[in-house]
C-alpha cells in the first residue's frame, strides 16, 4: 500500500511539512509506504477548459507536474493533499494543480482513500480544507478525518512544533488512514467489489 502526500506549501520545508511528516512517521509504523510531493514551487498553470483531456488527449494538455502526478496517483492507494493558508483560501498552486488533475484523470482517484491538511498562523483554516474537499467528494473517495479539523498553526515550524494538539490531529489523521487503507484491502481479499455506478449529468434548466 502506498500514500501520495502532497505538498502545496512553496517552501519545502516549511510548516505545512511539519504536518504532513507526523503523517509519514505513522505511515512508516503502520507498514505503509508514502511519498511527499512537493508542487508548491513548481509552475502549474490553471486549466483552461479546453477540454482536450476529454475529447483528444486522454490526459491534460499543459504537460508538467500535473500529468507526471496523474500517471503515479493510478499505482497510490490513498492521498494526503497539504497547504498553507493565503488570505483564507488554499495557495493558488495546490487549487490550479487540483482542478486539473482531478478533471483529467479522475479514474486514478475513485474509491480511494484521501484527507486534506491545512496549516495558518491564525484563521482560514476550516475554509481551505472546504475547498479542496470538493475534489474529493466530487470522486467517490472515502474522505478521512481526525478527532480535529485537519489543520495546525504557527508563523514558523517551531510555532508549529509546539502546536501539540495540531500534531496530534495529524498523527490520529495517520492513524484513520492506515486503518481505513488495511479494511480497503481486508474488502478486497473477502471479495467485496466496489460499487458500479452511473450518472446521468444535466443542466440547470428554467
Amino acid at each position: 500500500m502506498k500514500v501520495l502526500i502532497i505538498n502545496g506549501s512553496p517552501r519545502p520545508r516549511g510548516n505545512t511539512k511539519i504536518a504532513l511528516d507526523e503523517m509519514v512517521k505513522i505511515f512508516d509504523q503502520e507498514g505503509i509506504e508514502s511519498e511527499i510531493v512537493h508542487i508548491g514551487n513548481k509552475d502549474i498553470r490553471g486549466c483552461i477548459a479546453c477540454m482536450s483531456c476529454k475529447t483528444k488527449l486522454g490526459h491534460c494538455v499543459f504537460d508538467d507536474c500535473v500529468n507526471e502526478f496523474a500517471s503515479m496517483a493510478k499505482d497510490a492507494d490513498g492521498f494526503i493533499f497539504g497547504t498553507p493558508v493565503y488570505y483564507a483560501h488554499p495557495t493558488g498552486k495546490i487549487q490550479s494543480f487540483m482542478d486539473r488533475v482531478f478533471y483529467s484523470a479522475k479514474s486514478a482517484f475513485v474509491h480511494k482513500p484521501a484527507a486534506v491538511i491545512s496549516s495558518s498562523r491564525r484563521a482560514g483554516s476550516v475554509t481551505s480544507m472546504d475547498v479542496l474537499n470538493k475534489h474529493l467528494s466530487i470522486s467517490e473517495m472515502p474522505i478521512v478525518t481526525s478527532n480535529y479539523w485537519n489543520e495546525v498553526h504557527g508563523h514558523t515550524p517551531s510555532d508549529v512544533e509546539q502546536d501539540r494538539e495540531g500534531l496530534d490531529t495529524m498523527y490520529a489523521l495517520g492513524k484513520n488512514m492506515a486503518w481505513m487503507l488495511k479494511c480497503i484491502e481486508a474488502g478486497k481479499k473477502a471479495g467485496i467489489e466496489v460499487p458500479q455506478n452511473k450518472k446521468r449529468t444535466t443542466n440547470f434548466i428554467r
